[in-house]
């Protein structure tokens, strides 16, 4: 009755119709929020607008039901799609966000995204311990989809007998007995079944984030690009593992996996655990701390630092894959010396000369050292050239932490070496390994640069209670 009194006085007060189309931007900011109320009284003009022969009341009551529906009340722009097909989405300050849907759909993309990180932390450990106790070599067939195991005795024989073909059996487990069998094959089932897992805790999310229209069309490719270079990842490590199953090319030689393979493998792992927990940082934390431009000015100082040590610390990591490649964990179990000498005479023993650096025992372990040293060093470097620089305190903590965690990784590193790499200090090191990296990424993406709508809002120097 209300509704239908005030389409009534809108025919007959054409004066009242003008004034508030006049004011109809203003009355209806898309910005601002709209009550229940609103939405129901509109909604109910909006049925009677046809009725209207003022073209004044039509323009209102069109305007006002679509402003209504095009914004929702925290000023983010709605999604009624599967697939936002904005680039990014955009709040009333201009900041631009890669999820849609407001701080809900924020908070539960992010954690989804530091989950599928930490799910891909877990694998590189498991993988790392896989590796260690020489378990990857047992399962000599692969199939994408995965299999079931040996549920009677009938297919554990036979799963063995596989076993007992390969170079590895014949030439360094001999003899091994099923119970030993047992145990590589369950190690190595475990990572590629936690693999797949990994797999349906990504695309079940995603898809679901999908529909719900909380990813952007820039969001939406780099995940599909993480996702697939994940699928690879199955691809990249039963590559990795049938070079191992092939005759060494010397019956002196042990078997083991390629360490070009090997090493290819643990990158691509790095690679999309960095992209996991940047795109998550970036969804939960569209901008980074910064209360001042003193702050601002400081951090991009430290960015210009931080990016070639977060460079290093990645290239010291993938040598560490060629060092676990060749075995050159059990050689030279001195330190600081390699043995009786700093530099080994057969560095530059193998011809051509750049195979030395990938494929020399010594020349691998000896190019590990020094990466992990000058590592340290620019560690170090960065904090004594930042200590005094006016930069947020979250930011000063970081490079604490990455100080601590790095001198941490190389203690690891040592006591590896010297302990003729044990499986659990092996496995911590490649895990340590992997934190320093994740402390890395996290200092770069903290002192990025802010957008230019919080730099204008920034005062010149931070207030002090």
């Amino acid at each position: 009755m209300r509704e239908k009194s005030l389409l009534l006085i809108f025919r007959q007060n054409k004066t009242l119709g003008s004034m508030i189309s006049s004011n109809l931007s203003r009355w209806f900011n898309p910005t601002l929020s709209q009550s229940s109320e609103q939405y129901r009284l509109l909604s109910s003009i909006a049925k009677l607008a046809p009725l209207s022969r003022n073209s004044v009341t039509r323009s209102f009551v069109n305007y006002g039901f679509r402003s209504f529906h095009q914004f929702n009340h925290k000023g983010y722009r709605q999604s009624y799609t599967n697939f936002s097909t904005s680039t990014v989405a955009e709040t009333k300050e201009g900041l631009k966000l890669l999820v849609t849907g407001g701080p809900h759909a924020q908070k539960v993309v992010g954690i989804w995204l530091f989950a599928s990180a930490a799910w891909v932390f877990s694998m590189v450990v498991l993988g790392g311990v896989t590796r260690l106790t020489r378990s990857g070599l047992s399962m000599t067939d692969w199939k994408f989809t995965g299999s079931l195991p040996p549920l009677s005795d009938e297919e554990w024989v036979v799963e063995f007998e596989k076993y007992k073909q390969s170079p590895e059996y014949k030439r360094v487990n001999k003899g091994m007995e099923m119970e030993d069998f047992k145990f590589i094959y369950w190690m190595e089932y475990a990572h590629r079944m936690w693999g797949r897992g990994l797999g349906i805790m990504f695309a079940l999310p995603f898809s679901y984030f999908l529909r719900k229209g909380y990813i952007t069309v820039r969001l939406g490719l780099r995940l599909s690009a993480l996702f697939a270079l994940g699928a690879g990842q199955g691809l990249i490590g039963w590559w990795m593992v049938k070079s191992g199953l092939e005759d060494p090319p010397s019956e002196y030689v042990i078997p083991r996996v390629s360490p070009y393979r090997l090493a290819a493998h643990l990158t691509s792992a790095f690679a999309i655990y960095c992209g996991l927990f940047w795109t998550g940082l970036s969804v939960v934390m569209p901008e980074p701390p910064a209360e001042s431009l003193a702050w601002v000015q400081g951090a991009a100082k430290v960015k210009r630092l931080a990016l070639p040590v977060g460079i290093l610390v990645g290239l010291t990591a993938i040598s560490g894959a060629f060092v676990a490649g060749n075995d050159a964990g059990h050689a030279f179990n001195t330190f600081p010396k390699m043995g009786d000498q700093w530099i080994p005479d057969d560095v530059f023993s193998v011809k051509p000369l750049i195979r030395n650096f990938f494929e020399n025992t010594a020349t691998v372990q000896l190019d590990h050292r020094i990466l992990a040293t000058a590592t340290l060093a620019s560690i170090g470097g960065l904090w004594w050239a930042t200590r005094k620089l006016d930069i947020h305190p979250a930011i000063r903590s970081l490079i604490g932490s990455t100080v601590g965690m790095a001198a941490l990784q190389v203690s690891l590193g040592i006591s590896t070496l010297l302990s003729y790499v044990p499986v659990s200090l092996g496995t911590a090191h490649q895990a340590g390994a992997l934190t320093l990296l994740t402390l890395m990424v996290l200092l770069n993406h903290t002192v990025r640069r802010p957008s230019l709508n919080l730099l204008k809002s920034l005062p010149p120097i931070t207030r002090t209670v």
